[in-house]
């Protein structure tokens, strides 16, 4: 199942301090800009319109970020991230997360990064790009991480010059101005080698949310820039049993709220170190599948920690994620080995048994148990 289709869930309130950030002037700002479906049956307003502080139309009021005043990256270990069932079912299940937690950084930061340069050189269009109607919305996505969300949540590895304009990174010696490029493919490129996370971002349509730029250099299994303009039915299109879900989708998307981001994470095993990866780890309808043996130190539980976040301004809902690689020794050696293979053999026993096949099980399923539970 590729990433956008593990989204989904109830939002849960949260509640939030708030300060002013200014966005560039060719902004527009409506800080209560909710559709009707924000607020159609009940009696309160959207949590944006419940407060109007008296702000110019160059200001909105944005979350405030809790800084990691001693953060040292290359101490960080990796979270491990074990969400494991013994019965899979395709659901929304998300969770509330707080604005300080869009961007994890870790003791694998720059190595990633350096990965993430080659393939935007070498991949180019494959790892990103934006419609024309994407545009504001990555120039209000850079604004933000570049002149706000990495400076104040990483001080210790993010700086900004005394005037503002300018954006330095101390852990790979670039620097940036805080304004972002007019072009949308060089600001994505910039973020994309600033952070780890993959991030799309969708605006609603008549026709649903539609994807409209993208920085995706850690694909699992599927070509980025097929999303690009698509709608979610059709991003979804091999998806096995999206039906059950996608509207209650698409509901979720158009009532997510400014400052109330949700998260989750999703799993699955691949018989190979590559992150970039745009074919293999899934099979599509109408492909041949058998039973393969695995290499033991060569197979990892790939895991994406994905969150969902509104823009204040374009109203853009950002998808991002970021790809952890567990070898499954270390499933096995913490004691999980037993409880990760029911989670395994449990894709073929819930409301969406041919998710087996399409995460690749049916290659790698059998050997994987056997070697977890021995």
């Amino acid at each position: 199942m590729d990433s956008f289709s593990r989204v989904g869930g109830i939002l849960m309130p949260v509640l939030l301090k708030a300060r002013a950030f200014r966005f560039p002037d060719s902004f527009q700002h409506n800080r209560c800009s909710a559709t009707s479906s924000d607020s159609a049956g009940t009696n309160e307003r959207p949590e944006s319109c419940l407060e109007k502080p008296k702000l110019d139309s160059s200001v909105v009021v944005v979350p405030t970020i809790n800084p990691l005043e001693e953060f040292r990256w290359e101490n960080e270990q990796q979270h491990k991230i074990r969400a494991f069932k013994p019965i899979y079912h395709i659901t929304m299940a998300v969770r509330s997360d707080t604005p300080s937690e869009l961007i994890t950084i870790d003791c694998g930061y720059l190595n990633r990064l350096r990965l993430r340069r080659e393939l935007l050189q070498s991949e180019n269009d494959t790892v990103h790009g934006c419609t024309s109607v994407g545009e504001d919305s990555v120039h209000e996505l850079y604004t933000y991480l570049i002149s706000d969300y990495l400076p104040n949540r990483y001080p210790t590895m993010f700086k900004l010059s005394y005037d503002k304009s300018m954006f330095f990174n101390l852990v790979t010696g670039e620097n940036h101005p805080t304004t972002p490029p007019s072009d949308p493919k060089a600001a994505l490129k910039i973020l994309g080698t600033t952070v780890e996370e993959d991030l799309f971002l969708l605006k609603n349509t008549p026709d649903g949310h539609q994807c409209v730029a993208f920085v995706c250099c850690f694909p699992s299994g599927w070509n980025p820039s097929s999303k690009l303009g698509a709608h979610m039915t059709k991003i979804h299109t091999t998806v096995p049993s999206y039906e059950k879900i996608g509207p209650s989708i698409e509901r979720f998307f158009s009532r997510l709220q400014v400052g109330k981001g949700v998260k989750r994470s999703n799993w699955t095993v691949q018989t190979h170190d590559k992150l970039f990866n745009v074919k293999g780890n899934h099979i599509r309808p109408g492909e041949e599948a058998e039973e393969e043996d695995i290499e033991v130190d060569k197979t990892f539980v790939r895991v994406e920690l994905q969150t969902l976040t509104r823009m204040p301004n374009t109203q853009a809902v950002l998808f991002s994620f970021k790809t952890y690689l567990y070898p499954i020794q270390e499933i096995k050696a913490e004691g999980l080995g037993t409880e990760f293979a029911d989670a395994i053999e449990g894709l073929q026993k819930g409301n969406a048994p041919a998710m087996w096949r399409y995460k690749g099980a049916i290659r790698w399923g059998k050997s994987v148990c056997e070697y977890l539970r021995a």
